[in-house]
């Protein structure tokens, strides 16, 4: 069985988790970061030496990266509907995901810490409005192409796209910040709502 390594609340975490849920997909889950055991420990570098959460083991093989992890699991199941095969409709899947784990998640991970976590190392009003408005920046990007396709992020059905980047427009909502302006987004967290998975992994109130 799929075993995956990884506090709960963690949202690279809960990308893998969701995409279980996408595939009914068993597993067991333990719990590694920060508040449980420590991902410094010579066991959990020797799986990752990065020591950062997840890491799934199927049977001999361990792999870490979330976005790397999900998409093995989908092609593991062959799950086309999420990660297709034409080189042009997964392209625009890849494309989304990576955006989403570089430009988009460093626009954010300032104001988070500083908004959310409550940081003391992150409370530069300076630094705080520039991730805003990065944020801002990005989100609006979102929004231009949830207008697009009517649909979701790489086109009108659900990839496997949808997972990182819904995770991320929960993180967005749950900060406490401006949503006006967006409803091209907001519609688009509705429609997520119908996945499975979505309730327990996405909007589940932890951001």
């Amino acid at each position: 069985m799929l075993q995956i390594l990884g506090k709960a609340s963690s949202i690279n975490v809960r990308k893998v988790l969701w995409t279980c849920a996408e595939l009914r997909l068993a597993f067991t889950r333990e719990d590694w970061g920060s508040g449980f055991r420590a991902t410094s420990t010579p066991a959990f570098l020797a799986l990752n030496p990065n020591a950062m959460v997840p890491v799934v083991r199927d049977g001999d093989f361990t792999l870490w990266e979330s976005n790397t992890i999900i998409r093995y699991l989908a092609n593991r199941e062959h799950a086309v509907r999420l990660y297709p095969t034409e080189p042009i409709a997964r392209a625009r899947v890849d494309q989304w995901m990576d955006w989403q784990a570089t430009d988009l998640n460093r626009s954010w991970s300032y104001a988070f810490l500083a908004l959310v976590r409550r940081d003391p190392n992150h409370q530069d009003s300076a630094q705080i409005a520039q991730s805003c408005a990065a944020w801002a920046k990005h989100m609006t990007i979102l929004e231009g192409q949830l207008e697009r396709t009517g649909g979701f992020i790489a086109g009108a059905s659900f990839t496997l796209a949808d997972i990182p980047i819904g995770l991320s427009v929960n993180r967005w909502l749950e900060t406490p910040l401006a949503h006006e302006g967006f409803p091209a987004t907001l519609a688009y967290m509705e429609r997520l709502g119908n996945r499975p998975g979505f309730a327990e992994y996405c909007r589940n109130g932890t951001p």
